[in-house]
């Protein structure tokens, strides 16, 4: 399954097996990463429509002449600032996107929440740990382009991973699974306490 996949060579993928070139804050030197998941891209189109609708407000503004009452050098200011807005709009919500990575490496499950620019909360558990696993896929979009959240229970501080809107969840949970059943097949069974 996952070992047969190619490794991904481009940074973009939202499901990314093996990725090469894939750093984070705290890999150990002697773990690899396995998996590298984002959010489907389908749930970006939201804020895509958004900043192009907001591209043309500017232009439906100019019919009902609501700056009329500034100097005119003052509406290409205004329309500057409006512009610089929307990339920031943009730039914001891709990084968003793009930092908010959910990592599956050989030794334990990595989620970045990455909030904004100055705040990103960086959760881990290891295998040992990880007590159950489910997916649901739910909705229209979800099920036509194959989508959904993966949630890990553990026994760590976090009790409760969740892997939210991922490409291919039954995938990625038969690929936990798998490393669940490896993990217990070189450390021994797990023992209730």
């Amino acid at each position: 399954m996952m070992v047969e996949q190619e490794p991904a060579k481009n940074p973009f993928r939202a499901f990314a097996p093996k990725p090469v070139n894939t750093f984070f804050d705290t890999v150990d030197s002697d773990e690899t990463v396995l998996l590298l998941l984002r959010q489907h891209p389908i749930t970006q189109v939201k804020w895509v429509l958004i900043a192009i609708l907001l591209i043309f407000v500017p232009f439906l503004l100019s019919f009902v002449n609501i700056l009329g009452f500034l100097p005119l050098r003052f509406h290409m200011v205004a329309g500057i600032g409006w512009y610089l807005m929307i990339i920031g709009f943009s730039l914001e919500s891709f990084l968003s996107w793009f930092f908010n990575a959910y990592i599956i490496t050989d030794e334990r499950v990595i989620d970045v929440d990455f909030k904004s620019l100055l705040f990103k909360n960086v959760s881990f558990a290891k295998f040992e740990k990880i007590e159950d696993i489910n997916f649901t896929s739910s909705g229209t979009l979800g099920t036509i382009f194959d989508y959904g959240t993966v949630v890990i229970q553990t026994a760590a501080a976090i009790d409760e991973f969740e892997f939210e809107d991922v490409p291919f969840p039954s995938q990625v949970t038969a690929f936990l699974n798998d490393m669940l059943t490896e993990v217990e097949r070189q450390n021994g069974p797990r023992r209730n306490s």
